[in-house]
């Protein structure tokens, strides 16, 4: 848990480096063409590259405020994108035009998708972000206990 406290800022960034530079892999590189839900995961995951970039830059851990709604409604996106695919009858056909949402162009082992791998990335980065919130409020609140007592670490 020291670990993740310390350096969970660093391996949440990379994590949304690879999850981005993979989406982008999948469509430009493999031709995979995005269905809106794919767009809508990516409008939650491709700014966490820059916003988590810049926090490990100036080692501001208090990011993970304005970084876990995006985390949290990227993950329930990608839940329900993954429940499309595994339950086509739950998609809904206005939403969902173009490329459906339910096209699997990668199912490893009868469950991975697309869609489940952008949910553990989403998933394993709020976990890591809730660590780093709760790691940032013990400093804080360790800070303010040293200022009143007169002690500065």
């Amino acid at each position: 848990m020291i670990w993740v406290r310390r350096y969970g800022l660093q391996l949440a960034w990379l994590i949304s480096v690879v999850a981005t530079a993979g989406s982008i892999y999948a469509s430009e590189v493999r031709q995979f063409l995005p269905c809106t839900l794919c767009w809508v995961e990516r409008i939650f995951m491709f700014p966490l590259v820059f916003i988590l970039g810049q926090a490990v830059f100036r080692r501001d851990r208090s990011v993970a405020v304005y970084v876990l709604p995006l985390t949290a409604l990227g993950g329930i996106t990608s839940l329900y994108h993954y429940l499309i695919q595994k339950i086509p009858a739950l998609e809904p056909v206005a939403f969902c035009s173009g490329v459906p949402c339910s096209v699997q162009y990668v199912n490893w082992l009868g469950f991975v998708t697309l869609p489940f791998l952008a949910m553990v990335a989403f998933g394993i980065l709020t976990a890591l972000l809730v660590v780093i919130r709760q790691a940032a409020q013990d400093e804080a609140r360790a800070l303010l206990r040293s200022r009143v007592t007169g002690r500065e670490r």
